[in-house]
């Protein structure tokens, strides 16, 4: 089994069923998957892992699955799931996961568009769904399980084991069945198919094949020493392009152990006792822990609060400088060692990042306070900037150049362009095939000659890195031409422990002014503490102490950009502190936690408008 950081390209292994087939050959002991059931982790090593899809493939191919079928797969982060994923591909398929907090008219887009014939859920919450998209979308025929809880009266479905048994019994009479299937596959076929975000409108399934994914798996590890043997935890959708390139393409490639967690719920207990080397996180899961770690000390003695004060002061003056590598005086080397005995080792512990080797966030922007806050910690975090359309990668901030500031620079064979009208557009071997039905979007997209228009605005600065400074379409300039760049704003306003989410304005008005969520945790627990009494959200939100409260760290993000001479003028003059939570369910955030400006810009006009009515 290879030890390095990917497996050298050849032919014998341009698909994942083929690689599978190389590890349970040469490491067939090696583990590849964990998950937690009843408390207790399970180890699945590499043969295992090989011996569970073919079965699967072949029970499959019994239901009568075929080359070029589309799988959905629908539910949480399961071993089983993500192979489901390599048996699909076993038979020349394409799985295509779905979010699995997805509503039913949200998943039966995803099917109806896919033309999918067969689906594979979790449990009886997604088989709901998917019976009731049945009615409407005849082409999804058959529907497999895998939990088979609450599933005892659903005698028309298949369950993953009966499929297995299928798969047994075809598998008896003709051997073959599934490695001559596997062995037909080439790197160019399409290996996935991912649906976007759908910020702006629909989304639109953009179609990957073996040669992207495989590069991009290889491109990443090389670029961060990745190894066999590597730890992460798989707590991401497996919808979401991140998670299929860490815990299903790298795992493949680089030999990484992929470790599933219990439940949502026990996600944190389960990240301290995995001590993962290999680390993801976007920045709505950065900006919440350090949300719990701030509610904490709050609650924490004076001493105790002062300490923590102090010593973090310490951090972010040493910590980054000491992952860069640049110079520490003796006396700040000593007080950081002393800090990290009292206060940043026992702090990654319970953040679960004691042994982290790389940490990536992505996603988003992320606000450099955010940031700052983990580099100071000794976590060796590190932006990354990519799209589905790119397999992910597209640049990453090498190692004693990490900047906040910036997403780093270019990935090998990666080419980064900036369009005269300041558009980002990247070129590599992970440019996505195309669109789904949507020739007239591939196009729009995606050059003839392999440019990605990103949709982001930005530029390279003096040492080579990309900087990101919004969405092209949503940067704008006030009524005085100063720029205004809505989520370089909001990412202030969200560092602070109180504010969940924000949404700011100001594209052809006199001043900005901007939406808050507030965070109902760390305010409830602020007005606890004040004995301010409240019973619902709606209640709390519109508390005048908690006005007073943003207003406060509002206030003190003015005086940040007033600091700057681009935004000095781009300052808060008015806010609101909306009445409700921003939901996906409701149209207002992607499954993947973006804001959807326009719509929210177009339901709440009112409101919008009130802001500017003096």
């Amino acid at each position: 089994m290879t030890t390095g950081t990917a497996d050298s390209g050849t032919g014998a292994r341009d698909t994942f069923p083929k690689l599978l087939a190389e590890r349970a050959r040469t490491g067939a002991d090696q583990p590849a998957y964990r998950e937690k059931e009843l408390g207790i982790w399970q180890t699945y090593g590499w043969g295992h892992v090989a011996a569970q899809v073919r079965l699967l493939a072949a029970g499959l191919a019994d239901l009568g699955f075929r080359r070029g079928d589309r799988l959905i797969v629908v539910g949480d982060n399961r071993p089983r799931l993500y192979w489901s994923m390599c048996a699909a591909q076993s038979l020349g398929g394409v799985p295509v996961p779905v979010y699995q907090d997805s509503v039913a008219d949200e998943l039966a887009y995803v099917v109806e568009h896919g033309g999918a014939r067969f689906a594979l859920a979790e449990n009886q919450e997604q088989v709901d769904k998917l019976l009731a998209i049945q009615k409407k979308v005849p082409s999804l025929e058959i529907i497999i399980y895998d939990d088979p809880r609450g599933m005892r009266h659903y005698d028309q479905l298949q369950s993953y084991a009966e499929v297995q048994e299928r798969g047994a019994r075809l598998l008896a009479a003709a051997p073959d069945t599934v490695s001559a299937e596997v062995a037909k596959g080439h790197g160019s076929d399409d290996a996935i198919m991912l649906y976007t975000s759908g910020t702006t409108g629909r989304p639109k399934g953009a179609i990957l094949s073996y040669d992207n994914l495989i590069w991009a798996a290889r491109a990443g590890a090389s670029f961060d020493g990745l190894r066999a043997g590597d730890e992460l935890l798989s707590y991401l959708p497996m919808a979401w392009v991140g998670d299929h390139i860490f815990s299903y393409a790298q795992g493949y490639v680089v030999g990484l152990v992929v470790n599933c967690p219990e439940s949502a719920a026990t996600v944190m207990t389960d990240l301290r006792e995995i001590g993962p080397t290999y680390y993801f996180a976007p920045p709505r899961v950065l900006e919440n822990l350090i949300t719990q770690v701030t509610i904490r000390m709050e609650d924490a003695g004076f001493l105790k609060r002062r300490m923590f004060q102090f010593f973090m002061t310490v951090a972010r003056r040493v910590g980054p400088a000491r992952l860069d590598g640049r110079p520490v005086s003796p006396v700040d080397r000593l007080l950081y060692a002393l800090g990290n005995l009292v206060i940043y080792g026992p702090l990654k512990n319970t953040l679960g990042m004691s042994r982290v080797r790389v940490a990536y966030t992505a996603g988003e922007a992320v606000g450099p306070e955010i940031f700052n806050f983990y580099r100071a910690l000794g976590v060796n975090m590190k932006q990354l900037y990519g799209q589905t359309e790119a397999s992910v990668f597209v640049t990453i901030h090498p190692n004693g150049e990490v900047y906040p500031d910036t997403v780093g620079k270019p990935v090998s064979e990666v080419e980064l362009r900036i369009a005269d009208s300041g558009e980002v557009l990247y070129r590599s071997p992970g440019v996505f095939k195309e669109y789904f039905k949507n020739p007239e979007a591939t196009n729009d997209a995606k050059t003839a000659d392999g440019w990605v228009h990103t949709g982001d605005a930005g530029y390279l600065d003096e040492r080579g890195h990309l900087r990101i400074i919004d969405r092209a379409k949503d940067v704008g300039k006030l009524n005085d031409g100063t720029l205004f760049a809505p989520k370089f704003i909001e990412n202030k306003l969200k560092f602070y422990p109180h504010i969940n989410e924000v949404v700011a304005f100001g594209h052809g008005r006199d001043y900005v002014a901007v939406f808050v969520n507030i965070d109902m945790i760390a305010v409830g627990d602020w007005a606890e503490r004040r004995n301010v009494s409240y019973a619902s959200y709606q209640e709390l939100a519109s508390r005048p102490e908690v006005y007073d409260l943003v207003q406060g760290e509002i206030e003190q993000v003015n005086r940040d950009l007033a600091a700057d001479p681009r935004m000095a003028g781009a300052q808060i003059r008015r806010f609101l502190i909306l009445h409700k939570a921003l939901e996906a369910d409701d149209g207002e955030l992607t499954r993947t936690n973006k804001v959807r400006r326009g719509f929210i810009a177009e339901r709440y006009k009112p409101l919008v408008d009130a802001l500017y009515d003096g």
